[in-house]
């Protein structure tokens, strides 16, 4: 499943196709939705963002689209002379001009005044999302040592939308790799260097994995790595090869039933 910078990358890209632009048609496949669909025409786009890995589109009368793509759901953006080249089934078209955005294969998808988004019961159990909500480190700081998150093990606690919205597995292992800690660590049990490390890393590897388009490896790691598939990453499916900082063979595990690579000595238990 596409992680939170992949998430945004998209809604950047759904942005720059639509906003600014009124709707001409929109059309949906889902019958609760399919009723409203004319009450959207003559909208403006004003805005498309993520929180975590939901797309919303925020219209200029206050409503707001939802979508999440889960497992399958793609957006593709095209013009209105050319349909998109795809087997996948058609969820969600907004037309504006010439330009189209169509949602193919998501189940999740709804229509919301922005004012009741805090209601919504995907996003009501997600945490602030590191590129959206503008987090700082001092706030992740402050989470982790919240009473919710404090005891927890990073390797599962990573992994919980509560925390912070859109980190996924291989921002997991990129994270604690590069803060030089074990997924068996507690926030309560660090000290406040290696918490402020830990929420610096989770803030940095984000945005540049945003930036760059997946890629959280540094640029001299990638460049000594010339193997096919193996310099997006420092330790993400690096299985026995070297690690980076010390040269021992990066380990898989499986920790909270997802696969997590470590190096056994720079990361110890």
């Amino acid at each position: 499943m596409p992680e939170g910078p992949e998430i945004r990358r998209a809604a950047d890209a759904l942005h720059d196709h639509l906003a600014g632009r009124r709707l001409d048609d929109a059309w949906f496949a889902f019958p609760e939705l399919a009723g409203q669909s004319g009450s959207l025409i003559g909208r403006e786009v004003r805005a498309v963002d993520s929180w975590g890995k939901a797309l919303l589109t925020r219209f200029d009368d206050g409503r707001v689209l939802y979508s999440h793509n889960q497992l399958y759901g793609v957006w593709k953006l095209h013009d209105a002379e050319r349909e998109p080249d795809t087997r996948r089934s058609l969820r969600v078209r907004l037309t504006a001009g010439d330009r189209m955005a169509s949602l193919y294969s998501a189940s999740d998808v709804s229509l919301w005044e922005a004012g009741r988004l805090h209601e919504h019961p995907f996003l009501s159990r997600l945490g602030p999302d590191l590129l959206t909500h503008e987090v700082t480190v001092d706030t992740l700081v402050e989470r982790l040592m919240d009473p919710r998150w404090r005891g927890r093990r990073l390797g599962g606690l990573l992994l919980d939308q509560s925390l912070v919205a859109g980190l996924g597995n291989y921002l997991r292992s990129e994270i604690l790799f590069f803060a030089a800690l074990s997924h068996r660590a507690r926030p309560v049990n660090l000290s406040d260097d290696e918490r402020r490390e830990l929420a610096g890393q989770m803030l940095a590897l984000t945005r540049r994995s945003y930036e760059t388009g997946g890629v959280t490896n540094r640029d001299d790691w990638a460049a000594a790595d010339r193997r096919e598939g193996r310099r997006r990453f420092a330790a993400f499916e690096r299985e026995g090869l070297p690690c980076h900082r010390c040269g021992r063979p990066i380990e898989k595990l499986s920790v909270a039933s997802r696969r997590l690579y470590r190096c056994p000595s720079c990361q110890p238990d």
